[in-house]
């Protein structure tokens, strides 16, 4: 692809605004609610957010995971804590979320520190997962090398032989993360790229509503 062509894509944003005056002095409750306006907008998978990590070499990493509760003022994800995030966060807990609602011309941006979940929490929610996303999680020793997709396929249906629905067991290393945020910054597209930024740091037990240059 010619560079000229991504130079001249452009997108005048319109479709809303963003004031210090009018949002949330709490910005969960912020979130939430432009969590319950991008619900209704029936964006597909508005749960979605990329993950950052930084690894031992200081070298980030970014993947996409699905938001699955806010719980506490915390943002809540499950994966296998064997995976390189999960390394990652082991060595470092600091980590940032980003969602991208581009329908709604919206991006929120969330920095804080990962703590695992209890272990109570994680086999309650795993229990709820379907049946063939159990088995997924069982067959996979996720960010490890396979020597080949027939090599999972195969693990996958012995392990769907060895357990029936509902006798799926949790794998050891697989569980919950929340995120407890230290910033949370509000992107509202607008014309002429002047966007509205707001952003939300807590300090001293408080947070702090400021509006940042686009």
């Amino acid at each position: 692809m010619k560079t000229e062509k991504l130079q001249k894509l452009r997108e005048d944003y319109s479709k809303n605004s963003l004031d210090e005056a009018d949002v949330e002095k709490d910005p969960i409750k912020q979130f939430e609610q432009w969590m319950e306006e991008a619900l209704k907008s029936e964006i597909p998978e508005p749960n979605a957010m990329t993950l950052a990590t930084v690894d031992h070499k200081q070298k980030p990493h970014a993947r996409v995971v699905l938001l699955k509760g806010i719980e506490d003022g915390s943002f809540i994800f499950y994966t296998n804590f064997g995976s390189d995030k999960g390394a990652e966060l082991q060595q470092n807990p600091n980590a940032a979320l980003c969602f991208l609602w581009q329908e709604l011309e919206r991006q929120v941006r969330i920095e804080g520190e990962a703590e695992k979940l209890p272990e109570e929490e994680s086999e309650a929610y795993f229990k709820l997962r379907p049946y063939k996303s159990q088995l997924g999680a069982l067959a996979s020793n996720q960010s490890m090398e396979v020597p080949s997709r027939e090599f999972l396929e195969e693990r996958f249906a012995d392990l769907e032989k060895k357990y029936k629905e509902g006798e799926v067991p949790k794998p050891e290393k697989w569980g919950g993360y929340k995120v407890i945020p230290e910033a949370i910054e509000f992107w509202q597209g607008r014309r002429s790229r002047l966007h509205d930024r707001i952003k939300y740091v807590f300090e001293n037990g408080n947070w702090i509503i400021k509006r940042l240059s686009p």
